[in-house]
């Protein structure tokens, strides 16, 4: 009797911090669906549950994209509501934020739309003057109060509750797709808890944005509706491709940027991205951005709250100005943002709300903050930034107002935002990190919004008072809009991003997409390539592969390259100085040996050989479903005690006279494991390793066996020959 004819729990499952095998979950979800094809010709009940089978993926990415663009709708209008509870409340309804206050109330003019008697500061509601120095002194005491309890309750639920909901999630998720195991990472508390408290972690006023951890947001959801459906949930591989689609979701309503989110889950986050899944994530990524756009959580029709339309074209001549802003981003990639001690949240919140306050440019979100640098100066705006001196005799379309001559208020904004980038760049370093949800892509897009506005500002002042120098002399006439100062924010942006990501393509699409402005692709494109090149001169690891490396994951990136002379013998297991290789046979072990075995190794698993002596592979084995095998024939079939024989062959070898029943564990033993010969160039094994995405491969010469390589050999060894400290990959 083979008491594995019946399925038991747990078994081609994977412990917590270990590889999946990509080939076995492969080949598993071929013997699934031929399975189901042959059933379905044999009724026509059979025939709708295959249907049903081959729909399931759709529909598990129609809730993905539900999910997510309802969690992000909801996050940005209690975000909205939340920072401008720091200043003050809203007396007719008090869930309302400063501005749906203000666009409620009948007496607000188009002039002060920004005040209105329903909205009154917390030194008004409490003393009854908004004027002097004791109302400004309560209200900055009250703003740093409220971002240190935002901090606080953050860093609190976290703690308690789901210490996995810190930080981006990016670096975790991109090392879950490329096949490792991380237990509770995408669970039901993580999202609830990430949920909650990313609203509070950037109403708090940190230097932080909620883009990068929505793409967690998204993947939890994809998780929890995998859980659904037998197809994913008992496929690891399976349930990557899913994964894979709702990062796409992430950032789909984090940027409003259907496209470039599932070029980003392309180019950025996955380790297999198949052509199916490519259609998928760009249907997750629809329905979650069209949920989005259902919820409208900004109130002016669009996905994002930084949506701009210029009204100039560029010029060839402003290229320079953009590459120097690419050369910039590239810098800013290089800093080593969260390298730093975990400081005390609570710390860097009462410290960032401090220094913040006085800065009308550091006091607003950073979100805010980035629409205002983006802004092309109409004849409405009543921006700092837009106080120019205007001509008295200007009549022109709003459109199209000329280059005019900076007045004192953008004289006094550029003085406050050259000292909100210094600030901005030192906060974020220290911030990025902290044991709260953190998103990098808002700080840095701020990073470059702020110097690409300075930098446009400059520009267009040099045009304006020397229109007659050589390079302005061709395209810049008196009297004539030259130069757009949000767009080369927009362009400082999308540098510092590339810079500190290493995005490229993706990138270009995101900020077009937020944009609108597909006129503006070559400078975006410029600045892009500009700052990789820049930060991959400094190294070539991005924030996120920084990260991995820092926690010890075993992430063996495509992108790496591997130019050394060494071969699988080099490299295999167990060396010269080491006990020979832990392995079974094929009919001579006993279960007590077996057990042992098990206890007195941590190994993933076993070779199985025909003899000691002979060393001749049969197969492997898995520790998991080994140590299963045993401990669940113990229990279910009779007389199988210590001593009852092993086997792993088609038929019982001859036993002696009265022997206890063997033990037949054939149907868990892998008969095609991937071998190599030990003369076989690393080059190659990593390239099987990368492509395939084995957990180990046997080493044999003539058919015998001679060692193993497991991907954390691999990692080791590139980190070895690479000069960097071997011991840093943690996990298996």
């Amino acid at each position: 009797m083979d008491f594995l004819d019946e399925p038991f729990p747990d078994v081609g499952t994977y412990e917590d911090f270990h590889t999946i095998d990509w080939l076995r979950e492969k080949s598993r979800d071929t013997d699934r669906h031929r399975k189901i094809t042959s059933k379905s010709k044999e009724s026509m009940w059979e025939l709708i549950k295959s249907l049903l089978d081959a729909w399931s993926g759709w529909v598990v990415m129609l809730l993905i994209g539900l999910l997510s663009g309802t969690l992000a709708g909801v996050i940005d209008l209690a975000v909205d509501w939340m920072t401008d509870l720091k200043e003050g409340v809203c007396l007719s309804a008090f869930w309302y934020s400063h501005e749906q206050c203000c666009w409620t109330s009948n007496q607000t003019t188009f002039d002060d739309r920004d005040k209105c008697p329903e909205w009154q500061k917390w030194a008004e509601l409490m003393t009854g003057t908004s004027e002097g120095a004791g109302a400004y002194l309560l209200n900055y005491l009250l703003y740093v109060l409220w971002a240190l309890l935002f901090s606080f309750l953050a860093v609190s639920l976290v703690r308690v509750f789901a210490p996995y909901a810190c930080g981006s999630g990016i670096p975790e998720i991109k090392t879950i797709l490329s096949g490792f195991i991380i237990r509770g990472y995408l669970g039901k508390w993580t999202l609830l808890i990430k949920t909650v408290t990313l609203v509070l972690a950037v109403s708090s006023g940190l230097s932080l944005g909620k883009e990068g951890p929505l793409v967690h947001v998204a993947c939890c959801c994809g998780n929890l509706f995998c859980s659904l459906f037998s197809k994913y949930s008992k496929n690891e591989g399976k349930r990557r491709e899913v994964l894979s689609a709702a990062a796409a979701a992430g950032v789909s309503v984090a940027f409003g940027a259907p496209i470039g989110g599932v070029l980003f889950s392309l180019e950025e986050v996955s380790y297999y991205f198949p052509l199916k899944t490519l259609w998928r994530s760009f249907f997750a990524a629809l329905v979650a951005a069209f949920t989005l756009r259902s919820i409208n959580p900004f109130g002016n029709s669009r996905l994002v709250l930084f949506y701009v339309e210029y009204h100039t074209p560029w010029y060839m001549a402003e290229l320079v100005p953009f590459i120097l802003l690419g050369v910039f981003g590239g810098l800013w990639g290089t800093t080593r943002l969260g390298r730093y001690p975990v400081l005390e949240v609570v710390g860097v919140a009462g410290v960032t709300a401090l220094l913040a306050f006085p800065n009308p440019y550091t006091r607003r979100s950073t979100s805010e903050l980035i629409s205002e640098l983006f802004n092309d100066c109409g004849a409405l705006e009543s921006s700092q930034l837009c106080d120019y001196v205007n001509s008295p005799n200007m009549s022109r379309p709003l459109d199209d107002i000329p280059d005019r001559p900076a007045g004192p208020g953008v004289y006094t904004a550029l003085w406050q935002l050259a000292l909100a980038l210094v600030f901005k760049v030192v906060v974020t370093v220290f911030t990025f990190g902290m044991k709260i949800p953190s998103g990098l892509f808002i700080p840095s897009m701020a990073v470059g919004a702020i110097a690409g506005r300075m930098v446009g500002i400059a520009v267009e002042q040099t045009a304006y008072h020397h229109h007659d120098w050589i390079i302005f002399r061709n395209w810049c006439r008196p009297g004539a809009d030259c130069v757009t100062p949000g767009l080369y924010a927009m362009v400082g942006a999308a540098a510092c991003l590339g810079g500190v990501t290493r995005m490229t393509v993706s990138l270009v699409v995101i900020m077009f997409e937020l944009t609108g402005g597909l006129e503006y692709i070559v400078p975006l494109m410029a600045a892009a390539v500009t700052s990789k090149w820049v930060a991959d001169a400094f190294g070539k690891e991005g924030i996120y592969e920084s990260h991995i490396q820092l926690n010890g994951y075993p992430y063996l990136d495509v992108r790496d390259e591997f130019s050394h002379r060494t071969l699988a013998a080099d490299v295999m297991r167990p060396r010269r100085s080491e006990p020979p290789l832990a392995v079974l046979t094929q009919d001579a072990d006993s279960v007590e040996e077996v057990e042992a075995l098990i206890k007195g190794t941590d190994y993933n698993g076993f070779p199985v050989v025909v003899s000691r002596e002979s060393e001749r592979l049969i197969g492997f084995v898995g520790r998991r479903d080994l140590t299963l095998a045993v401990k669940t024939a113990r229990q279910k079939q009779e007389g199988v005690v210590s001593s009852s024989l092993v086997f792993f062959t088609e038929d019982p070898p001859p036993l002696p006279d009265d022997p206890p029943p063997p033990l037949k564990l054939r149907r868990i033993l892998n008969l095609s494991p991937f071998t190599v010969t030990d003369h076989t160039p690393m080059e190659t094994v990593v390239d099987i390793f990368r492509k395939l995405g084995l957990r180990q491969c046997l080493v044999t010469r003539s058919g015998r066996l001679l060692g193993i390589i497991t991907k954390k050999d691999v990692l080791r060894h590139m980190a070895q020959m690479m000069d960097q400290d071997p011991e840093s990959i943690m996990f298996n």
